[in-house]
């Protein structure tokens, strides 16, 4: 299969290029990096990426920039981080998707824990990461010609707790690889709607 991986350079990114590369096309993008560079916030560069493409069997999403902040502090702006570049950069890519993906292609995107577990700091995080699922179940119904579209919410990562630790206390992180194996099942697999809780 040809598959796209946006945001491949990051942590869990790399991981999943190294395991569908075992069995797949690699076709890897991101914001500064990567065979092909974009902004995924802007619906018109996501369709420039698939112009250059072409069609495709599947499209991965590992990409999204988060903001973190005490709740009494939080402006909307800040807020908008998360909506703008998590949240409708992975919705744009799905819409786009929709017309360059083969009969019975896949699309899989990427939420987080703090979806189902809150932390501090953490309410924009959690509310996009559970809207990205939220739009996955309801696209699910209504994608056609076989195809299909699932979320992996991983954990915090080992290669990530030097960032991220002190937002995970109590948290037991995985490897990048194991996450990894989340995004193969929605590639290689047949389900459609899920949610792929890599903890």
């Amino acid at each position: 299969m040809k598959v796209i991986v946006i945001g491949a350079t990051g942590a869990v990114g790399k991981a999943v290029v190294e395991q569908l590369g075992q069995r797949h096309e690699v076709i890897t993008a991101g914001g500064g990096s990567g065979q092909h560079q974009l902004d995924f916030a802007d619906i018109e560069q996501v369709r420039g990426l698939f112009a250059k493409v072409g069609k495709v069997d599947a499209v991965v999403v590992t990409a999204g920039r988060l903001h973190f902040a005490p709740l009494a502090s939080f402006t909307p702006e800040q807020f908008y981080v998360g909506l703008n570049s998590k949240l409708m950069g992975q919705v744009n890519v799905a819409l786009v998707a929709q017309e360059y993906l083969n009969d019975g292609g896949s699309i899989t995107l990427t939420s987080g824990i703090v979806a189902d577990e809150p932390i501090r700091n953490g309410a924009s995080a959690t509310m996009v990461n559970a809207a990205i699922e939220g739009f996955v179940r309801g696209a699910a119904i209504e994608l056609a010609r076989g195809l299909r579209i699932n979320v992996v919410s991983p954990t915090v990562l080992q290669e990530s707790m030097a960032s991220y630790g002190p937002f995970f206390v109590g948290f037991e992180p995985i490897a990048a690889s194991r996450a990894a194996l989340s995004y193969a099942r929605s590639v290689d697999g047949a389900q459609t709607g899920q949610v792929y809780r890599a903890w």
